[in-house]
């Protein structure tokens, strides 16, 4: 069983992913990204920080990139 500490780890390596994969597309800003895409710029900057979020948010941004959720967590 994962401890609270390993919850935050995987988090923060899902925010990472999320970020390389928005410079990857060309947003260069996060701010822009959040703008362009209808999405709370806080909401936004939490989920690449790695806080607490909801999986209807990550599939909200998965969406906006067309990648699906397989293959966003093969590497992870």
């Amino acid at each position: 069983m994962q401890n609270e500490n390993d919850f935050t780890i995987d988090l923060e390596k899902i925010g990472l992913k999320l970020k390389k994969i928005r410079i990857e597309n060309g947003f260069s800003s996060y701010e822009n990204f959040a703008y362009q895409n209808d999405i709370p710029r806080v909401q936004y900057w939490r989920m690449e920080k790695g806080t607490n979020f909801t999986m209807k948010n990550l599939l909200k941004i998965l969406a906006i990139h067309k990648i699906s959720l397989e293959d966003f967590f093969k590497d992870l």
